[in-house]
């Protein structure tokens, strides 16, 4: 598995919309720890939960 993220990469979560925006803060092997904006810092197995990035649109 090949994960498309870099720590500073905002990112959702489509099962938790809820959550808001997220940034990621590290990542170790299939584990991403994301500091979402609703809900504080999350670490999201990326095997189970496929998170979305954000790219900008400047």
């Amino acid at each position: 598995m090949i994960l498309d993220f870099e720590p500073g990469d905002k990112v959702f979560n489509p099962n938790e919309k809820s959550w808001g925006i997220g940034q990621v803060q590290s990542i170790i092997k299939s584990k991403v720890t994301v500091n979402f904006e609703n809900v504080g810092k999350k670490v999201i197995n990326a095997e189970n939960i496929e998170l979305k990035k954000i790219y900008d649109r400047n």
